[in-house]
């Protein structure tokens, strides 16, 4: 059973969220567009573990909190510019994530754990990061992948989809070979990935 504080903490997340000024349809009607993609991340998070922790669902929840206030525009376009961008985020979002746990009675050690998931410090070895990779993976291949392949070059999006391939565990890319795409979109993963899609 969840705790209340846990609860209040995905309640404020979605209340920050919820000011983004950027719109997506969802259940027919236009929402705020991060407050979506936190939602459909928690989703993700709990196909893949049913019995995820507060610590997982917190991460899932607050993994893009407030994303847009911090827009790419602010950094060079280039291949640089864009890490130091995502760098900034990772910290500006297990900072926001944070100070709301903090608020909320949240002991350090907790903030932390939620941070590094956030971060992504422990890909490697942590059961819990490497479910919100696979999450953020599935997410990207449902709901970004069609919209990117129409407007990014071939070897650069390529690329992007071996990496993202790559990070992904066994459970990970099972999950994305049951996802509902069509057979053109199919057929281009199959070619980059090397394997039926």
């Amino acid at each position: 059973m969840t705790s209340q504080p846990f609860e209040q903490v995905l309640a404020r997340l979605d209340q920050l969220n919820s000011d983004d000024p950027n719109r997506e349809m969802a259940d027919g009607v236009p929402q705020p567009r991060e407050l979506v993609y936190a939602k459909r991340l928690t989703g993700w998070v709990l196909r893949l573990d049913a019995n995820a922790s507060d610590a997982l669902r917190i991460a899932a929840r607050g993994q893009h909190v407030r994303r847009w206030t911090i827009p790419r525009s602010q950094y060079p376009m280039n291949r640089q510019g864009y890490l130091r961008w995502r760098e900034t985020l990772k910290t500006f979002h297990a900072e926001t994530v944070g100070n709301v746990m903090r608020e909320i009675g949240y002991d350090e050690a907790m903030v932390q754990q939620v941070a590094r998931l956030i971060t992504k410090k422990d890909l490697a070895t942590d059961r819990d990061t490497q479910t919100l990779e696979d999450a953020l993976c599935l997410l990207f291949f449902e709901a970004q992948f069609a919209d990117l392949k129409h407007k990014t070059a071939d070897e650069t999006l390529q690329g992007v989809l071996r990496k993202t391939w790559h990070k992904m565990s066994a459970q990970g890319r099972a999950e994305a070979k049951r996802l509902s795409l069509g057979p053109e979109d199919r057929a281009y993963l199959s070619q980059t990935l090397g394997e039926p899609f």
